[in-house]
């Protein structure tokens, strides 16, 4: 799993690579916690595959921040990834572009 991070006038944008699983929890959670900042967009053009695991991430980086007025875009989902989202609501928690 290569996750690349990229940041642009203080947006943090952190791409992920074909698939979003177990193994990808280390480097994930690197990529939000090496680069602060209080807008970030986590990619998924890539992203073929997500398993619950992609979505306990997604869940722990908003603890992770908690009350910080933290913005946090998940954007460019492929169908089959903003289907899981939409079933799990993290259109409540999150901005889904």
């Amino acid at each position: 799993m290569t996750i690349s991070v990229r940041n642009d006038n203080g947006v943090v944008t952190i791409t992920l690579g074909n698939s979003f699983d177990f193994e990808s929890i280390d480097s994930f959670r690197s990529a939000y916690v090496n680069n602060p900042s209080v807008n970030y967009q986590v990619d998924f053009r890539n992203t073929d595959y997500m398993e619950s695991s992609g979505l306990g991430m997604l869940l722990n980086m908003l603890r992770y921040f908690g009350d910080g007025n933290v913005s946090i875009k998940l954007i460019n989902c492929r169908p089959q990834i903003l289907k899981v989202l939409k079933i799990s609501n993290f259109q409540r928690k999150f901005e889904i572009k």
